[in-house]
């Protein structure tokens, strides 16, 4: 039920007779309640202006590292492969675009991408002709078919071929 302050229609629970002797229907009973006096006028109050906690930071962002290059912060899609271009629809963030050498032709021209969606990381293999292998410490290698994607952790190798691996490095807080 309301409080009278409120001036709200207060709508009761049925009663029965069964539990209530000298009752004579079930019917839902409705009480008005008169409506709350108005306050009274006077100067606005100020509005005070409080610093909400903040609990959202920056988000703790993956890093890889292509071969021996520095390492890249997943702050946009990263491509990779002998010569990677930007996907035809155009993203939020522009992508990182990494070019990696492959004597033997074994890497595509856009080959694989990793990407951080929340606090997983994926990778992508980009209908690539000589596949991606992902190897994840203490497990099987896996081949990832052309398309396929796989969620990986801090550890992860991915050999995109030619000796080019891709290794998934631990987070890193922006400031």
């Amino acid at each position: 039920m309301q409080d009278a302050d409120f001036g709200e229609t207060v709508v009761g629970v049925p009663r029965h007779p069964l539990f209530e002797p000298g009752l004579a229907d079930a019917d839902t009973v409705i009480h008005n309640r008169p409506a709350a006096p108005p306050r009274p006028a006077g100067p606005p109050r100020p509005v005070v202006a409080t610093a909400l906690p903040t609990t959202a930071r920056a988000p703790a962002r993956y890093r890889i590292r292509v071969g021996n290059q520095d390492p890249i912060i997943l702050d946009a899609p990263v491509y990779i492969g002998r010569r990677p271009i930007p996907p035809r629809i155009p993203l939020e963030a522009p992508p990182h675009l990494v070019t990696v050498p492959s004597p033997l032709r074994e890497v595509s021209g856009t080959h694989v991408e990793v990407i951080q969606q929340g606090s997983s990381i994926i990778v992508t293999d980009l209908k690539s002709t000589n596949a991606t292998v992902v190897l994840v410490p203490g497990a099987i290698p896996l081949r990832l078919r052309q398309g396929e994607s796989v969620v990986v952790t801090p550890g992860t190798v991915v050999d995109i071929g030619d000796g080019n691996r891709i290794e998934i490095l631990p987070t890193q807080r922006l400031t």
